[in-house]
């Protein structure tokens, strides 16, 4: 097919008409480049809300650190031993001494520990104590005395959903982040590192990310009541739903991991059956496996499971501890916990089909 030649003349004049009605006729148009210097306009005080969070920041970042824990590993050619960074997270100066509370699962496989202070100098530190089922470990950091500025103390029982908080941490390794949200919820539960049930978690909006964790929760009066522990998130990054360790516990627990380096626990001086086995044989509450010799549980004549003949004899089945309901092994924990070594309870089980009752003291576990 023969493509028909267009008329120069006739597509300058198309191009021109389509300048002119797309731009308009510029001829007469001047170019001003004279510069106009323009006056900043005054913004006058900041906003109340405004200033009380730069408050928090300038009080509580100081008190604030980034945990860097590196993990030794063979290397494939040479079997020597090398470096690997292991991941890293946030904590908080918890006293004069030096003791820097954090998560138990940001130092749990580090053979080496660094934590970096608020002027950015970077500090050896070891572990000096841990409880893995709460989340919980307490460092012990090389710094100078003019570098631990320990965190105010708040209270978690008080708290309120909707009042205001702020996290300060170290997000994707951007030290010293701080935001802002609300408790979304109070006494939610989630799982430790353990695998066991960490209840009476505070639930918060304000934004975590990796890295938050071991860094603390703030009141609007800049004090701690939570530890930023986990989030609940389909990528692995923030999506609005993140968790905290209420600083009652966390005043629980530290001081004990400082003296003794673990949790010392009151129990009852027993072991018990893996509860997949109650599970399958459709038994609420725990079988008794062992009793130790000169326990309470022994006194008392607890019975424990035995085996003859080929046949097993479940011992007795524990299924209250005071006015707690025991139907899981987490439920028999965490009313444990209420309670000190030395106390004394009374323990309901099931025996033979029937119902008793004996009462024995707490001992350390």
């Amino acid at each position: 097919m023969k493509v028909p030649r267009l008329n120069p003349f006739l597509l300058l004049l198309l191009l021109g008409i389509g300048g002119w009605l797309l731009f308009g006729d510029t001829s007469s148009l001047v170019v001003n480049r004279r510069v106009e210097v323009r006056a900043v306009t005054p913004r006058g005080d900041l906003a109340a809300d405004e200033q009380n969070t730069i408050d928090i920041f300038r009080n509580a970042a100081p008190s604030v650190v980034y945990i860097d824990s590196i993990a030794l590993r063979r290397g494939f050619f040479s079997l020597n031993a090398v470096e690997i960074p292991q991941g890293t997270g946030s904590g908080f100066v918890w006293d004069t001494y030096g003791r820097v509370v954090t998560n138990y699962h940001v130092i749990s496989n580090a053979n080496r520990i660094q934590v970096g202070m608020a002027d950015q100098s970077v500090h050896k530190a070891v572990l000096i104590g841990a409880d893995p089922d709460k989340d919980i470990a307490v460092l012990q950091v090389d710094a100078p005395a003019h570098l631990l500025r320990p965190i105010a103390i708040g209270e978690s029982g008080p708290l309120l959903v909707g009042q205001k908080v702020f996290a300060i941490g170290n997000p994707f390794g951007l030290d010293q982040t701080i935001t802002s949200g609300i408790i979304s919820a109070l006494e939610r539960e989630i799982n430790a590192i353990t695998g066991h049930t960490i209840r009476g978690v505070i639930q918060t909006d304000a934004a975590i990310n990796p890295g938050n964790s071991g860094g603390p929760l703030l009141d609007s009066a800049g004090r701690l009541i939570g530890m930023n522990t986990a989030i609940f998130s389909p990528s692995g990054a923030y999506a609005g739903i993140g968790f905290a360790v209420p600083v009652a516990e966390i005043n629980r627990v530290v001081p004990e991991l400082i003296a003794h380096g673990r949790m010392i626990k009151p129990g009852l001086g027993v072991s018990l059956v893996d509860e997949r086995v109650a599970r399958r044989l459709g038994i609420e509450g725990v079988i008794i496996l062992d009793i130790e010799n000169g326990s309470p549980a022994e006194q008392v004549g607890l019975r424990p499971t035995v085996q003859a003949g080929g046949e097993i004899s479940l011992g007795d089945i524990i299924v209250g501890l005071d006015s707690y309901e025991i139907g899981s092994y987490d439920d028999l924990r965490t009313a444990l916990q209420r309670y000190q070594v030395g106390d004394e309870v009374a323990l309901r089980f099931i025996r033979d089909g029937e119902t008793m009752q004996v009462r024995l003291r707490l001992i350390a576990i």
